[in-house]
């Protein structure tokens, strides 16, 4: 049988987590929770924002898109440069413009500017979730990777179960953009935190390295990158088509306020965090293509379910919802640590940088497609939403299909590193396990 990205070498128990490398995954999981609080808060504001800035449904789907199209081309053109320089250093600077970025979405009076806003906020955070992955993969060796990708995972959870209740009910209170000033705020400590408490990593930088354009042509060249792009697109588009309208939909559907919306989020992201540790676990026990199609077969039944909910209680559609989220950010665990696994060490930067730029895309592109297939009457309700997870189940579909068609890249052997020249205290030595 042909060996996929998901299944690089036997496994048996993975090694523990050391507790350096935990407390690197705490300071990258708390970027990332502040980059997903980000992202994600602009969805169950929807109502919020079409009502006060006049827009339709078609207008809000860019507001939403225009965060990840942005994001796209940023990590696009960062795969020029990203293995060029300190991942540290990448981080900390990306992180420090989507911090800025972030207070003006908070600032915007209208429509424009909150699209401005939302555009560079795009283009730093999504460069910044490029470093943190870059960063995973260069420290720790494959057998680890599913535990380090899937406390990274969590942070959504996090995001849903803190970021998102605290960011509706602030926005309730103080109005649409307080919730993106108050993360401003968090974001800007968490910088601090960074900047003292990561640690240079620098292995990728001995590599000999070609023209930049080069080399970036040479990723995209390779067969094997070319099936992971396509397996990243129809993944992320399907989670997404149905992800960017769940909550206005549900909100004009059963007329709930933004405070049940952030009690559907609450639930939903308690469940999504208890999920992640227990696949994060698996995904280091057990073949990561097996679990990927199982859990991406659950999404499906939780797509179709939560697109075609009838008016009911919160109850149900907080069952519903919680369903959605744990498949559908769970099956990125095993797929986040088979992507690792496809390039090369020297060229991962650039790999993921490019596969970020990918996931953006069907990011991007997913809320303009729901949103062409869902129609606002002028009583406020909303209809198509069955039509968008029919599409969303047939993108996952595709998925699963790609998914097995995705390899690790080829093992190269260690050079042997005389003890005298070990890396010096505060610099991190990538594994050359893929």
């Amino acid at each position: 049988m042909p060996e996929t990205a998901s299944d690089p070498v036997p496994r048996p128990t993975p090694p523990k987590i050391t507790r350096g490398e935990w407390a690197l995954i705490l300071v990258l999981v708390a970027i990332q929770f502040t980059h997903m609080v980000d992202f994600v808060i602009i969805m169950p504001l929807g109502a919020r924002l079409m009502a006060e800035l006049d827009i339709t449904p078609v207008e809000f789907g860019w507001i939403v898109s225009v965060y990840a199209i942005a994001a796209g081309v940023a990590s696009f053109l960062g795969s020029l440069v990203m293995d060029r320089f300190d991942r540290r250093s990448v981080l900390i600077a990306m992180y420090g413009g989507f911090t800025l970025s972030t207070l003006l979405c908070g600032l915007a009076e209208t429509y424009v500017w909150l699209l401005v806003a939302r555009t560079l906020a795009g283009i730093f955070g999504g460069l910044a979730a490029v470093s943190i992955m870059a960063v995973i993969g260069d420290v720790f060796p494959a057998e680890k990777r599913g535990r380090a990708t899937g406390a990274i995972t969590s942070s959504f959870a996090v995001a849903s179960i803190v970021g998102l209740p605290i960011g509706l009910v602030l926005a309730d209170k103080f109005g649409r953009g307080a919730p993106f000033v108050a993360l401003a705020g968090l974001s800007t400590l968490v910088w601090v935190f960074a900047l003292f408490r990561l640690p240079q990593v620098r292995g990728h930088l001995e590599h000999a390295r070609r023209n930049a354009i080069l080399e970036m042509v040479a990723v995209l060249r390779e067969p094997n990158h070319q099936r992971a792009f396509l397996f990243t697109f129809f993944m992320v588009l399907g989670t997404f088509t149905v992800a960017s309208f769940m909550a206005p939909y549900m909100a004009a559907t059963n007329g709930w306020t933004e405070d049940q919306l952030a009690t559907l989020y609450f639930a939903g992201g308690v469940c999504t965090l208890f999920g992640m540790g227990f696949i994060g676990r698996m995904a280091d026990r057990f073949p990561r293509l097996m679990l990927f199609r199982i859990l991406a077969g659950m999404t499906i039944v939780a797509t179709l379910a939560v697109t075609n909910l009838p008016p009911g209680p919160l109850w149900v559609a907080a069952a519903a919802l919680s369903l959605f989220m744990v498949f559908a950010a769970g099956r990125m665990v095993p797929a986040q640590a088979m992507l690792l696994g496809a390039a090369q060490p020297r060229v991962r930067g650039a790999f993921m940088s490019l596969n970020t730029a990918v996931q953006h895309l069907g990011t991007g592109i997913a809320p303009i497609l729901a949103g062409a297939l869902i129609t606002k009457s002028e009583d406020g309700t909303m209809t198509g939403f069955p039509v968008v997870g029919l599409v969303a189940s047939v993108l996952t579909i595709i998925s699963l299909v790609l998914a097995g068609l995705v390899r690790p890249a080829k093992v190269i052997a260690p050079v042997a590193v005389p003890e005298a020249v070990a890396a010096p205290k505060g610099v991190v030595e990538p594994v050359v396990a893929v």
